[in-house]
Formats: C-alpha cells, sequence, structure tokens
C-alpha cells in the first residue's frame, strides 16, 4: 500500500516547570500520513526550545511531496528521506523531521498490536528514574523535587550540574544523596557545560556520592576528549541526547567513548534509525537508556534487549501538558513504567 498524503500541525504547550527562562515551553508537530486505502497513522515531531517551524517547514514542502506515491514502509521511506534531505544536514532539524514520517509508518506497521508487542517485549515493566531540568532551582526547591521522586517510589533519580562554583555543585548533589539515600540511584547530568579539566575536576569532587552515571560531560560531538575522561575516572558516562546519526553513535561505541548511550527517539529520526543504534549498542554491550519522550521511549525500553530505565522528567511528559488524550499509551506508579492495552503507538493527540 502506498502513502497518499502527508499533514502537519504544530501545537505548542507551556512547562508548567519551566526548564529556565530561555525553554518555557515545548513544540510538537504531529504529523498524520493517509495510505491511499484510508488508514492513517499518527506521529510527531518535537522540539523544546527553537526549531519547531523550520521543522513543519521541511515536512510540509521538502518532505511532503517526496513522501507521497512510497511504499508505507518505515525503513524504505527512511533511508529515501534521509538522502532526500541530507543538503540540508545530515541532522538536527532533519532527522527531527523525519522522526515525525517514521512514527506515523510505524503506528500504521503495528495494526492493532502494541508497538511493544511488535518489536518484541521483554518485559512487562521498566524502573522509572525521575529527572529534573533543575539547575536554576533554589537548593531548598531542588531538595523538595527529590522528595516527590523518593514519595512516588521512583528507582532514582537524576539532577544537573554545571554551576559557575562547583562548590554549588558538590553542595546539592550532597542535599539529594541525603534526601534519596543510600540505595537509590544518583545520576548527574552536565548538558556539555564543562572542558575537559573542569569535568575531571568536578567528578574529582562528586564521586564520593555513590554517582550511577554522569551525563554529557562535554560537548557530544567531541569523541576524543569522552575517550580521555573515561580513561581517567571511575564514574560510568552516558551520552547521546545530542547525537543524531548511527554514524555519530558508532564513532563513539568503536572509540570506547561511553558506558550508556542514550538517543533521542526524535533526534535521530525515529524509531527505525533508533532501532539500529540499540542494535550497534548491543554489539559493544552497551546500554541503551532512551533519552525523555516517555510515552514512547517508555514502550521502546519495554523491548529492548539489554537492562534499561525509563526517564520521567517533572511535569513534562505529553499527558502532563495536556497534548493527550485519555486513555495514556503508558502509565507511570510505584515507580515502574507500564504500556497500556493499545494498538499502535496509542498516541491520541487532544483538541
Amino acid at each position: 500500500m502506498t502513502i497518499a498524503d502527508l499533514r502537519t500541525s504544530l501545537r505548542t504547550a507551556p512547562l508548567p516547570r519551566p526548564w529556565g527562562a530561555d525553554v518555557p515551553a515545548n513544540h510538537v508537530v504531529v504529523c498524520e500520513i493517509t495510505l491511499k486505502d484510508g488508514r492513517t497513522g499518527t506521529g510527531f515531531s518535537w522540539t523544546p526550545q527553537i526549531g519547531a517551524h523550520a521543522v513543519q517547514a521541511l515536512l510540509d514542502h521538502d518532505l511532503r511531496e517526496a513522501l507521497i506515491g512510497l511504499p508505507a514502509h518505515p525503513e524504505v521511506v527512511w533511508d529515501r528521506l534521509w538522502r532526500h534531505l541530507r543538503e540540508a544536514g545530515p541532522g538536527g532539524i532533519t532527522t527531527i523531521a523525519l522522526a515525525g514520517i517514521d512514527l506515523a509508518l510505524w503506528d500504521l506497521r503495528c495494526g492493532d498490536s502494541g508497538l511493544a508487542d511488535v518489536l518484541g517485549r521483554r518485559r512487562e515493566e521498566v524502573p522509572v528514574y525521575g529527572s529534573g531540568v533543575n539547575l536554576h532551582y533554589p537548593l531548598e526547591e531542588l531538595v523538595e523535587q527529590a522528595r516527590r521522586w523518593v514519595a512516588a517510589g521512583y528507582r532514582g533519580v537524576k539532577i544537573k550540574v554545571g554551576r559557575p562554583d562547583l562548590a554549588e555543585d558538590v553542595a546539592r548533589v550532597a542535599a539529594v544523596r541525603d534526601v534519596i539515600g543510600p540505595d537509590r540511584l544518583l545520576m548527574i547530568d552536565a548538558n556539555q557545560r564543562w572542558d575537559l579539566h573542569r569535568a575531571r575536576r568536578a567528578i574529582s569532587a562528586l564521586r564520593e556520592f555513590g554517582l550511577h552515571w554522569i551525563e554529557e560531560p562535554l560537548p557530544a560531538d567531541d569523541v576524543a576528549a569522552h575517550v580521555e575522561l573515561r580513561r581517567s575516572i571511575d564514574v560510568p558516562v552516558a551520552v547521546g541526547e545530542n547525537v543524531y546519526t548511527t554514524y555519530g553513535f558508532r564513532d563513539l561505541l568503536a572509540a570506547g567513548a561511553c558506558d550508556v548511550v542514550q538517543p533521542n527517539v526524535v533526534r535521530v529520526g525515529g524509531i527505525t534509525p533508533f532501532l539500529r543504534i540499540a542494535e550497534l549498542a548491543r554489539t559493544y554491550d552497551v546500554p541503551v537508556y532512551p533519552h525523555l519522550l516517555s510515552e514512547v521511549s517508555g514502550q521502546l525500553a519495554l523491548a529492548l534487549p539489554l537492562p534499561v530505565m525509563a526517564e520521567d522528567v517533572e511535569d513534562a511528559s505529553f499527558a502532563a501538558l495536556g497534548l493527550l488524550a485519555e486513555p495514556y499509551p503508558v502509565q507511570i506508579s510505584d515507580g515502574v513504567l507500564r504500556a497500556g492495552a493499545h494498538a499502535g503507538l496509542g498516541l491520541r493527540w487532544s483538541r
């Protein structure tokens, strides 16, 4: 069956807990693909800060015409359209735009079954860790957030680091460790704020708090620096949310630059490249922990071969932002994520 049409709509949802003064909202481009027999599939592209209008323009003006008439096969379409967009860049807004199409095609491929079952469900639930975009929070607010995660039964928590004064990072990590106790996992995320020297100093000062990993300590595409850092510390290194292609993940893995990879299913271009990255990581015995977007990432996590956790950013899921109508595709309770009984991706966008 071939593709007859693509329609998009842009939605902006204010964040109840802004991710800083420059990120007050998330943007979603909902993509609906119609086949010649009338069946429809729905996917989405997403960006938390900038680029949403550029992504929608690529979909409407550069991808729609190239898409119509192609077979409704996610892998075939993805490879064809990625080559089509390469002149605009191999990753970034190009792969973010492709994700909307790829997710819609996977929604169609699933038919009456849910995504996890189509991929091959390996577990009924995955543990969840609480994640906060909280570097701008005062210490008291950060501690209260950690308390909420403990009350929710989350198995781990992740907080932002990278304050100008390292002593502030130490005090904040110490306070969160004190709240969550010795048994919960504690991850820290520097969001590419450090250089190699600062990263070594910071991790040396913070390692006493039993860190499960340090996330994005350095610029995401500086493979050589990640290799050097990993050689000189005993805290696992997690990277990937700002890596856009399978080649980028290949280079990190082949160089021995990381212990965990964190592809974002939209930024890499959808489920098709996500699965390729997961299989690549498996050959290196490196686990995949999907980044954000729990409504889809959680379903993917249920089918991943190695141990995994789902990330839940407080009050930032599509459901929490009012973008979805019930029933929601995943549920989080008692510290674990489970998928509901639904067809396809299970995303019913609110009007």
